[in-house]
């Protein structure tokens, strides 16, 4: 059966890469694109949601969530571990509990690690 998933980080513009010295625009996006494409091949049908700006995002993310069914949504290390997203962060968590109240929440640590962790929370999903 296929498994619905949403990720969510950052779009490459517009992240300050000074807090993430290994990281460039090229890696990042070669490592979302190729994370999604893994989950796609094992037959989940997965797909980013990358957000550029959260208070003109929030909106558009919660218009999403609640138009479709989420198995799993990933919040990314990029918004999670950043104490300057923190906000962020929150307001994100809240909107997946409001408009996809049964997807299972995932973290990844970085763009390389998304199945992983996607994978982790399908088999927590099955446990509850």
């Amino acid at each position: 059966m296929t498994k619905h998933i949403l990720l969510l980080g950052w779009h490459p513009d517009v992240v300050d890469y000074g807090k993430w010295p290994d990281l460039t625009p090229e890696k990042l996006t070669a490592g979302l694109n190729a994370e999604e494409e893994r989950l796609n091949a094992r037959g989940h049908s997965a797909a980013w949601h990358l957000l550029r700006d959260a208070a003109t995002d929030l909106p558009v993310l919660a218009d999403r969530l609640g138009a479709g069914h989420y198995d799993v949504v990933l919040v990314g290390a990029g918004v999670r571990k950043d104490d300057a997203h923190f906000l962020t962060f929150e307001a994100l968590i809240n909107t997946i509990h409001r408009y996809a109240p049964k997807a299972v929440i995932a973290f990844n640590t970085n763009p390389n690690d998304t199945v992983e962790a996607v994978e982790r929370a399908l088999v927590r999903a099955d446990t509850l």
